[in-house]
């Protein structure tokens, strides 16, 4: 029985500008599934879709008038209410194209904006959201836009007149982006304090990273039993979310469960969730996780390095922290599987059967191990402040009480090795 309390979904049409003789960094065809996808991810009803080969690109519109007249009757037959066009459009673009259609337009950045403010459910994620939503709409403010009326939290788009309307000028944007950047600088210190008390644990922290349905979240509950939402859609997971993990050398690390990437992800969500990928860049491994299925796997492997580039991450692929597991490899065929471990030079795995799992575990103990040593040794059972230092400051694997002496069994940083051996030889001394 159809649930008479939840609306019908929102009819859209999809439009994938293609302008010849500009790089595309994945083709148009699958450009358009991934707009389509996007539009499905918050249950939109596409309706209607298509490609359009652009030679110019017309300021006023984007499209020729020509183009324009041409799908516009097939628009309006399969019933649409809103038209995404998968590009950047420009204020005066997306209204003159609201007037020609007579539609509600948004682009790519809007859509995707529409997704996260949907997906945040953490007080930070929201904040984050909002700021790209203001940051995306200040420079499009006009009072007369409905989809600046909204009935839900967040600055949508999608949302009709509510209860509280909100009619935005630049200079509350401007207070609004003030105070909502202080409260994320609020998160960015607290996030900071957590890492520091990891680091006294210590416990390392393990990142996936990926392009957006790679499996990161379905490789995150694998692991480590958890139930963070995992469906195949894009943008299933926006909060970070965080798990301990045991290796079989009995080393425990963080995992950390991160947003995924897109290809043109907007420059205003990059930088409003710069408090989350933090965690990206303080991580002791980075691992890419990668759709082994998917056949544009390298130009998504080129995008999220991009972004991680911009991040301040360069030469990834040069870094020992650097590790890319091909995902998925279960949608592969078998005679194939050996081949593309080979070519990618990645380890093959699978979220949902659990092939290669084992194997990317011992893989991360191997690169954890790398600047790494075990020492073990003996301290006075009264030497209380040496014995704080050893717990704070390395990783202790075993500790056994022998009359007036401890026994530990640490793994700790060669950076830090020189300093407990002063330690051990002033307690030899005294």
């Amino acid at each position: 029985m159809a649930d008479l309390t939840k609306p019908p979904a929102l009819k859209a049409a999809v439009v994938f500008p293609e302008i010849i003789n500009q790089y595309l960094c994945v083709s148009a065809e699958n450009r358009l599934a991934e707009a389509v996808g996007l539009a499905l991810a918050i249950n939109l009803n596409v309706v209607w879709q298509q490609i359009v080969k652009l030679r110019n690109v017309k300021p006023a519109t984007l499209f020729g008038q020509g183009i324009l007249e041409k799908f516009k009757a097939d628009i309006l037959a399969a019933g649409a209410e809103l038209l995404i066009v998968d590009s950047s459009l420009s204020p005066i673009q997306q209204r003159n194209l609201e007037k020609f259609f007579n539609l509600k337009v948004i682009d790519r950045t809007a859509l995707i904006l529409e997704i996260f403010g949907e997906r945040a459910h953490t007080s930070e994620g929201k904040l984050q959201v909002e700021l790209a939503h203001l940051s995306y709409q200040r420079s499009r403010l006009v009072r007369s836009w409905t989809h600046l009326e909204r009935q839900r939290g967040g600055a949508g788009f999608l949302g009709g007149p509510g209860e509280t309307q909100i009619e935005l000028d630049r200079r509350l944007i401007d207070e609004k982006i003030v105070r909502i950047k202080k409260d994320l600088e609020k998160v960015r210190r607290t996030r900071q304090i957590q890492r520091q008390a990891r680091q006294r644990v210590p416990y390392p922290v393990v990142a996936l990273v990926g392009y957006t349905n790679a499996g990161k979240s379905s490789l995150f509950n694998r692991l480590t039993d958890s139930s963070v939402l995992a469906q195949d859609m894009l943008f299933a997971t926006l909060d970070t979310a965080l798990r301990k993990l045991e290796l079989p050398s009995g080393r425990t690390v963080i995992l950390s469960d991160t947003v995924g990437f897109i290809s043109d992800l907007p420059h205003e969500l990059i930088m409003a969730f710069r408090a989350t990928l933090e965690e990206v860049l303080e991580a002791d491994i980075i691992v890419h996780v990668r759709d082994a299925s998917n056949v544009e796997t390298r130009e998504q492997q080129r995008e999220v390095l991009k972004v991680l580039a911009g991040l301040g991450l360069d030469n990834l692929k040069e870094d020992l922290r650097y590790i890319e597991v091909l995902n998925k490899i279960d949608l592969v065929p078998s005679a194939k599987r050996a081949v593309m471990a080979q070519k990618e030079k990645a380890l093959v795995i699978s979220a949902l059967t659990g092939e290669g799992c084992a194997e990317f575990k011992k893989l991360l103990d191997e690169r954890l191990a790398v600047g790494y040593e075990v020492y073990a040794f003996s301290v006075a059972a009264h030497n209380g402040r040496l014995q704080a230092w050893i717990y704070t400051h390395t990783e202790v694997l075993s500790v056994t009480n022998d009359e007036d002496k401890v026994l530990f069994k640490v793994r700790l940083a060669t950076s830090a090795a020189a300093k407990l051996k002063k330690y051990l030889a002033s307690q030899e001394q005294n």
